[in-house]
Order: C-alpha cells, then sequence, then structure tokens
C-alpha cells in the first residue's frame, strides 16, 4: 500500500526553492513592493552603490562589518564560510529571497555566485513586521491560535534552527547541516522605511559634511542576526524519494541505510519537540550507479558512506515552552510512513541510549543550550526551564522507549511528560538517580484537533 505522504512526482531540476529576484533598490530612488525586501534589479546589481572619491572610500570604511560581531572561534571552516558570503555581498553578489517559505529566508552565495547557506533573519519571522510575506504576518498576528503555535516561544524560530543542531551534534545524529547563529547585512533584506532613510541620510551627511558623519557610530543598514545554515547539494524533498521507493523497493543494504537514518530524524524531532515536521522539510540524497543500480557492497565497504542520506532542515519551530495539548496537537508525520513501524534497531538504540541514559550528559545538553539561547534579547530563564523541562521529558520518555525496543509510532503513542529538577535537593554523586532529582509530571489534556492515529 502507499504511503499517504507519498505522491507521484514528475521529474525536474534539481532547485528545490523559486527565487524572488531583488527588487528596485530604495537608494536608487525605486519603491519596492510592500513587505518585500529592497535591493538592485538587473544590471544595477553589479555596480557599486558609491564611487571612488576620497570621501566615499572613508564611508564604506566607516560602515559596520558583521565580522566584528561574528565569532566563529572554534570552528575556522564556518568562520572562513561567513567571510566568503560578506565578501560577496560586498562585491554586490546578494543573497536572494526563497518564495516558498512562510518568513524571510534567503540563499546566501559565495563570490562567484555559488549558494553556499540558507539565512533566516530573526527580524523577519513570521510574527515580527518585518517578515515579508503580509499575507502570513496578519493572519498569525490575529489568530495566533489557529495561524501560529501557542506554545512555542515567538520570535525565535532562529535560535531553535541553531539549537536542533547543537542536539544532533551532541546526540551524533548526523542529520541536520550544520546550524550557526550569525550576524549579516544586504540591501535585499527587508528593512523598515526608517533605517533605509537613516542609512541614506547618514550616508549623504558623511560625503557632504565629513566632520559630522564621522561621529556616527553605524553608517549604513544595521546588520540582521539569525540563522545560519549550510546548504546541501543533490537532495530533493522527501516525498520524491518515498514516491519512487514504493515503485521499485530499495535493495536490502540500501534500505536499511535508509531505515538508521529515518531513526536519527525520528529521535531528533521528538527530542526537540519539532511541530513542524512535514514531508516538504526534510530530504534525501540517493545515489545511484549511472545504470540506475545501486552502489556495489564491495564499493559501499570501501567508501564507508551510505549511499542515501537524509538532511533535516527547517527546524525552527521546535522546543515548545509545554507540550501542544490545547488547539493543535502538532504531530509527527513521518508517523504516518510504514518506517514508523520497525522497531529501533540495535544500531540505534546502542548510539542514543550511552548518551541519553547519562544524567550529566542531559545537564550539560541543557547547559549549552543555555549558552545559546541567552544570547537572544528576549531570553527569560523561567521561560527557558520550562522548555527544558519539556526536552528532559522527551529525552526520558525516549530512553523507556529504546530500551524496551519499541517503534516510532508507539514512541509518540507514549504519555507526554515533564521533567524539573528538584529545587534544594542535595544528593550525593554516587547516589544520583533521576528518582533523586527530577519530578516528573504526566500531561493528559487531549488537543482539540488531535489526529485519530496518534
Amino acid at each position: 500500500a502507499r504511503s499517504p505522504m507519498a505522491k507521484p512526482r514528475p521529474e525536474g531540476p534539481d532547485e528545490r526553492w523559486e527565487l524572488l529576484p531583488p527588487a528596485e533598490s530604495a537608494l536608487s530612488g525605486g519603491k519596492a513592493a510592500p513587505g518585500c525586501a529592497a535591493g538592485f534589479g538587473g544590471e544595477e546589481e553589479k555596480e557599486p552603490l558609491l564611487g571612488s572619491s576620497p570621501s566615499r572610500r572613508r564611508l564604506r570604511s566607516k560602515r559596520p562589518s558583521p565580522t566584528e560581531k561574528n565569532s566563529f572561534g572554534d570552528d575556522p571552516e564556518f568562520a572562513d564560510l561567513v567571510l566568503r558570503v560578506e565578501q560577496a555581498i560586498e562585491g554586490g553578489v546578494f543573497p536572494q529571497r526563497i518564495a516558498q517559505r512562510s518568513r524571510g529566508s534567503y540563499f546566501v552565495k559565495d563570490p562567484k555566485g555559488k549558494i553556499i547557506g540558507v539565512f533566516k533573519p530573526k527580524s523577519e519571522e513570521p510574527f515580527l513586521y518585518l517578515n515579508p510575506k503580509w499575507s502570513k504576518y496578519f493572519p498569525e498576528r490575529c489568530c495566533p491560535c489557529c495561524f501560529g503555535r501557542s506554545c512555542l516561544v515567538p520570535n525565535q524560530g532562529y535560535l531553535s534552527e541553531a539549537g536542533a543542531y547543537l542536539v544532533d551534534s551532541k546526540l551524533g545524529l548526523g542529520v541536520v547541516p550544520k546550524t550557526k547563529i550569525a550576524w549579516l547585512v544586504s540591501e535585499t533584506f527587508n528593512y523598515s522605511a526608517i533605517d533605509r532613510a537613516k542609512s541614506r541620510g547618514k550616508a549623504y551627511a558623511f560625503e557632504k559634511v565629513p566632520q559630522i558623519g564621522k561621529k556616527f557610530n553605524r553608517i549604513g543598514l544595521p546588520p540582521k542576526v539569525g540563522s545560519f545554515q549550510l546548504f546541501v547539494e543533490g537532495y530533493k524533498e522527501a516525498d520524491y524519494w518515498l514516491w519512487e521507493f514504493e515503485t521499485g523497493p530499495l535493495p536490502e543494504n540500501t534500505k536499511k541505510q535508509f531505515q538508521s537514518q529515518f531513526e536519527r530524524l525520528v529521535i531528533l524531532d521528538y527530542v526537540i519537540r519539532n511541530t513542524d515536521r512535514g514531508k516538504d522539510n526534510w530530504l534525501v540524497r540517493y545515489e545511484k550507479q549511472r545504470d540506475g543500480t545501486e552502489f556495489s557492497k564491495e564499493i559501499q565497504s570501501i567508501t564507508d558512506k551510505p549511499n542515501i542520506k537524509i538532511a533535516a532542515i527547517d527546524n525552527d519551530l521546535a522546543f515548545p515552552f509545554k507540550h501542544p495539548d490545547e488547539w493543535k496537537a502538532c504531530p509527527f508525520y513521518w508517523a504516518l510512513l510504514p518506517q514508523a513501524k520497525v522497531p529501533f534497531s540495535q544500531e540505534t538504540r546502542d548510539l542514543i541510549l550511552l548518551s541519553t541514559s547519562d544524567i550529566n550528559f542531559v545537564q550539560e545538553l541543557c547547559e549549552d543550550l543555555f549558552e545559546l539561547f541567552k544570547t537572544d534579547k528576549g531570553f527569560d530563564k523561567a521561560t527557558f526551564e520550562n522548555q527544558m523541562s519539556v526536552m528532559k521529558g522527551q529525552i526520558l520518555t525516549l530512553t523507556e522507549a529504546l530500551k524496551d525496543e519499541k517503534s516510532p509510532i508507539q514512541l509518540v503513542q507514549m504519555p507526554r511528560v515533564t521533567v524539573e529538577w528538584r529545587p534544594g535537593r542535595i544528593v550525593h554523586p554516587s547516589n544520583v538517580h533521576p528518582s533523586n532529582v527530577f519530578t516528573q509530571t504526566f500531561h493528559t489534556p487531549e488537543p482539540q484537533w488531535r489526529t485519530n492515529w496518534l
């Protein structure tokens, strides 16, 4: 029987998103469409904004570099990648907005124009007025109970993206492309009319009256903070390959690889309590030989790399501060797949149980997330502790399911739990046990929109 998620899709180019052309630049006197990012159009993109006069050269040097706010001392490779994006923007290769997203999301490129990442600014998230998608902004703003998610902290999607990668790395899952917090500035981002007017005014003042202009702390548009995720090549949306796999069953070796990757996706989504995992925001890369057959086991053993791989993207609606138990169930749609009926493999159990069964590992994970989340100006410690209580409950339930050799579908049917530290409880290191330091709370209310398969 066909999976309810799979559907036929015609073969086509590998591009997954439609790109929006940059709007006419506000700096060149044109007007951008309401809610759209203003930028340079046509050949004007390649022309420098300012001439080469001494005052204008000083103006360019006065502009703040996002590099000053970007710090990736522990990851020089990622730092070099962000630097290349900044150099590309300086050279006129601007980020380009992705049309299909419900918020401001941009493909960022290197100086040669190659897409190397996806940047999602905080200021263009669904509930903020700089969101380019007005059709999404107003319904979610006016009726968040129907269009939004009341269990999530508003305007922290960029932290959720980076947090998902952190959890993925700590657990050794390897399904989330590298994602970190970065600062970027570009004419094609969606800025307010005030920001653009201030930028023009400061630039004019600095050029005409340098004595006054040099006193400005910043000349130009303000950098935006957001999530920066590496772009993955060779992947297609999951439903494309799911249909292919049903029409032509996978060889046993590849089928085992896909099941292992699927289980890692399940674990990631369950731990971070992803509220928006559909069929279009996880990708699959399947490498075949030119004759259409899979790689031989001999080649597979030499390369030691799977010829099928899953990438979990769009993790911006995770880390709720309470379980979704009011209006929306926010179910895991992968639970509809036949792979969800297969018990977790021994390989997955060995990979995960060693970490999730260790109370010190769980606490260290929470501390790492605290260091990440506290960088947001709207950070609230009490709300963060509630988020961690939900995540700890998810980890506890996952650990029990893995020990009992349950399947993903059985996992999502288990009771929802939150776990809190017992205040003032002093436990000797030799007597550390979850029952001594944790308090469990079970949640029984059913969501009004709960589906009958959960």
